[in-house]
Protein backbone atom coordinates (compact mmCIF):
# COMPACT_ATOMS: atom_id res chain seq x y z
CA UNK A 1 0.00 0.00 0.00
CA UNK A 2 1.53 3.21 -0.79
CA UNK A 3 -1.28 5.62 -0.39
CA UNK A 4 -1.78 7.91 2.32
CA UNK A 5 -5.04 8.26 3.86
CA UNK A 6 -6.08 11.87 4.87
CA UNK A 7 -9.40 10.38 7.49
CA UNK A 8 -10.22 7.53 8.73
CA UNK A 9 -13.52 7.84 7.04
CA UNK A 10 -10.96 7.39 3.87
CA UNK A 11 -9.17 4.62 4.92
CA UNK A 12 -11.83 2.66 6.61
CA UNK A 13 -13.23 1.28 2.95
CA UNK A 14 -9.68 0.60 1.69
CA UNK A 15 -9.23 -1.51 4.81
CA UNK A 16 -12.25 -3.74 4.64
CA UNK A 17 -10.63 -4.59 1.00
CA UNK A 18 -7.31 -6.32 2.41
CA UNK A 19 -9.88 -8.53 4.67
CA UNK A 20 -12.30 -9.59 1.85
CA UNK A 21 -11.88 -13.08 2.41
CA UNK A 22 -13.87 -14.36 5.73
CA UNK A 23 -11.09 -16.77 6.85
CA UNK A 24 -8.65 -13.10 7.29
CA UNK A 25 -11.38 -11.75 9.00
CA UNK A 26 -12.09 -14.72 11.86
CA UNK A 27 -8.85 -14.73 12.24
CA UNK A 28 -8.96 -11.22 13.06
CA UNK A 29 -11.87 -11.60 15.36
CA UNK A 30 -10.32 -14.53 17.19
CA UNK A 31 -7.05 -13.00 17.76
CA UNK A 32 -8.62 -9.94 19.04
CA UNK A 33 -10.85 -12.06 20.81
CA UNK A 34 -7.69 -13.86 22.20
CA UNK A 35 -6.32 -10.25 22.96
CA UNK A 36 -8.79 -9.10 25.23
CA UNK A 37 -9.24 -11.96 27.39
CA UNK A 38 -5.52 -11.47 28.06
CA UNK A 39 -6.16 -7.98 28.88
CA UNK A 40 -8.76 -9.29 31.23
CA UNK A 41 -5.99 -11.68 32.72
CA UNK A 42 -3.66 -9.15 32.76
CA UNK A 43 -6.15 -6.67 35.17
CA UNK A 44 -6.91 -9.70 37.60
CA UNK A 45 -3.37 -10.80 37.88
CA UNK A 46 -1.28 -8.23 37.14
CA UNK A 47 0.91 -10.32 35.35
CA UNK A 48 2.51 -7.85 33.01
CA UNK A 49 3.22 -11.17 30.52
CA UNK A 50 -0.24 -10.93 30.13
CA UNK A 51 0.30 -7.88 28.12
CA UNK A 52 2.68 -10.15 26.03
CA UNK A 53 0.25 -12.77 25.59
CA UNK A 54 -2.45 -10.04 24.50
CA UNK A 55 0.06 -8.45 21.28
CA UNK A 56 1.01 -11.54 20.51
CA UNK A 57 -2.20 -13.15 20.25
CA UNK A 58 -3.83 -9.86 18.77
CA UNK A 59 -0.87 -9.54 16.48
CA UNK A 60 -0.77 -13.24 15.45
CA UNK A 61 -4.47 -13.66 14.41
CA UNK A 62 -4.40 -10.87 11.92
CA UNK A 63 -0.66 -11.42 10.23
CA UNK A 64 -2.14 -15.41 9.49
CA UNK A 65 -5.35 -14.00 8.53
CA UNK A 66 -3.68 -11.68 5.78
CA UNK A 67 0.13 -14.07 5.30
CA UNK A 68 -2.25 -17.67 5.05
CA UNK A 69 -5.66 -16.43 3.75
CA UNK A 70 -5.74 -12.73 2.04
CA UNK A 71 -1.93 -13.52 0.85
CA UNK A 72 -1.52 -9.81 1.35
CA UNK A 73 1.13 -7.10 3.41
CA UNK A 74 -1.29 -5.98 6.72
CA UNK A 75 -1.62 -2.37 6.43
CA UNK A 76 -0.47 -1.62 10.18
CA UNK A 77 2.71 -1.92 8.34
CA UNK A 78 1.80 1.37 6.45
CA UNK A 79 -1.36 2.53 8.62
CA UNK A 80 -0.71 1.68 12.17
CA UNK A 81 -3.23 4.14 13.94
CA UNK A 82 -5.75 3.48 11.55
CA UNK A 83 -5.40 -0.16 11.67
CA UNK A 84 -5.81 -0.16 14.66
CA UNK A 85 -8.47 1.37 14.90
CA UNK A 86 -10.15 -0.17 11.92
CA UNK A 87 -9.33 -3.71 13.29
CA UNK A 88 -11.45 -2.67 16.57
CA UNK A 89 -14.47 -0.61 14.12
CA UNK A 90 -14.29 -4.43 12.00
CA UNK A 91 -14.19 -6.30 15.01
CA UNK A 92 -17.89 -4.44 16.47
CA UNK A 93 -19.02 -4.98 12.95
CA UNK A 94 -18.62 -8.46 12.71
CA UNK A 95 -19.56 -9.06 16.78
CA UNK A 96 -23.17 -6.84 15.97
CA UNK A 97 -23.83 -8.79 12.97
CA UNK A 98 -23.07 -5.48 10.37
CA UNK A 99 -20.09 -7.28 8.95
CA UNK A 100 -20.34 -11.12 8.24
CA UNK A 101 -17.87 -13.32 9.80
Amino acid sequence: MTARYSSFADFYPYYLTQHADRRCRRAHFLGTSSAIAAIVQFIDSQNPWWLLVALVTGYGGAWIGHFMFEKNRPATFDQPLYSFRADWVMYWQMLTGKLSW
